[in-house]
């Protein structure tokens, strides 16, 4: 090579290797020195605010900048393309973690996310989502004349939620005849009722039913006591009835297996940035000769199918109803200065026989389905027949 042609192309080197470094540091910034680093973010926020500004002032419309600030996070979070990854505005983040914890101000329904929008799986008693008429099986499409379409179970829940006293219109499609119509209700504080139990007869068998709506914190401690006042009735097994619930904590989903397994492996979780994991069933498990049969359909999901895995690969359980949502990946959340927060994210958690779901969700041995349309449970007397048969 000519030292002339030297002289051009080592320039040109540095120059590319110099504009590949900093896309690179641009998108890796904790790896750099502090000052530099801090140069970068406040470069990104300048640019921000920049953008916002031109838009607060410039655009044909009015816009509501706090609205704008949270849009764009939005769009950060959305860009990762993980349906389970969010930024949640201050109220958002309210409403989530009064869901976590087991109350909400809202209307009184247990919902599963559908392509359409939310479905209902469940109206509470004296709810006003009852007195308004709402019934299982409805679908709602659109929130205050929004449409909730694609969006995320919990994004779509949090526009139902707000303060008691106020009211929500929501759109419906009726469960019998596709139907739509348009339902104002006022929202109340709810207590959600974490534990549903009953005592059901076949075969002249005693069987307790004990239907755990969601992983909230002490739903382990609910559940325990509803088993043991059915065992007291005389049940001589249990149905674990787990549909339509998509998950909550995942120490509550080992504490709920510990009720069943005396020792061993539950779930173990891993991430890029997470160490490996194993979480273990605590003891003081109920009798091991206590037959199980556990109730899952496509609104089993994250904690749901950890119990329902963990009791079927240990030999547990019997799983029955229709194959589980699918979610092999686990969330963390964490707060922000403006006191939203990210639910990210972070990791992926594998059965005791080392699966991880991914999508696939979890095929039950014994089928069954419930038609929303029908006024009856068609999966209910499966699974309590199938228990049935395994009572000595």
């Amino acid at each position: 090579m000519s030292p002339r042609a030297r002289h051009i192309l080592l320039p040109l080197a540095c120059t590319f290797v110099a504009l590949l470094a900093g896309l690179w540091l641009g998108g890796h910034p904790r790896i750099l020195p502090d000052g530099v680093r801090t140069a970068f973010v406040e470069e990104e926020r300048a640019l921000r605010a920049e953008v916002i500004d031109a838009v607060e002032n410039d655009f044909i419309r009015e816009v509501d900048v706090e609205r704008l600030q949270d849009a764009s996070l939005k769009g950060m979070i959305s860009s990762l393309d993980d349906r389970f990854s969010h930024y949640f505005s201050p109220s958002e983040a309210q409403r989530f973690q009064q869901s976590v914890e087991g109350r909400f101000e809202g209307v009184g329904m247990r919902i599963e996310e559908v392509r359409q929008g939310l479905q209902v799986v469940s109206v509470f008693d004296g709810a006003p989502a009852k007195r308004a008429g709402i019934r299982q099986g409805a679908i709602v499409t659109a929130v205050d004349g929004r449409s909730i379409a694609g969006e995320s179970a919990e994004i779509a829940t949090a526009r139902i939620k707000g303060r008691p006293g106020t009211s929500v219109q929501l759109t419906l499609i009726e469960p019998s005849g596709g139907a739509r119509r348009t339902v104002k209700v006022e929202r109340e504080r709810i207590e959600v009722p974490t534990v549903e139990a009953k005592l059901e007869t076949v075969d002249k068998k005693k069987l307790g039913v004990v239907a755990l709506v969601t992983f909230s914190s002490g739903a382990h401690g609910e559940l325990g006591k509803a088993i043991e006042r059915l065992r007291a009735q005389g049940a001589q097994g249990i149905v674990l009835d787990l549909r339509g619930n998509g998950g909550g904590l995942l120490q509550e989903a080992v504490l709920v297996s510990s009720l069943f397994l005396e020792d061993g492996v539950v779930v173990s979780t891993d991430g890029r940035s997470r160490e490996r994991r194993t979480f273990t069933a605590e003891g003081d498990a109920l009798d091991p000769s206590l037959p199980v049969t556990v109730l899952v359909d496509g609104g089993s999901a994250s904690a749901s199918e950890i119990v329902a895995g963990a009791l079927r690969d240990r030999g547990r359980a019997t799983l029955v109803g229709a194959k589980t949502f699918g979610k092999g990946v686990f969330q963390e959340v964490e707060p922000l200065s403006n006191g939203g927060a990210l639910d990210l994210t972070v990791g992926r958690y594998y059965l005791p026989s080392g699966e991880n779901i991914g999508d696939r969700g979890i095929t039950p041995s014994v089928p069954a389905r419930d038609d929303p349309r029908t006024g009856r449970d068609e999966a209910l007397p499966v699974a309590l027949r199938t228990l049935a048969g395994k009572v000595r």
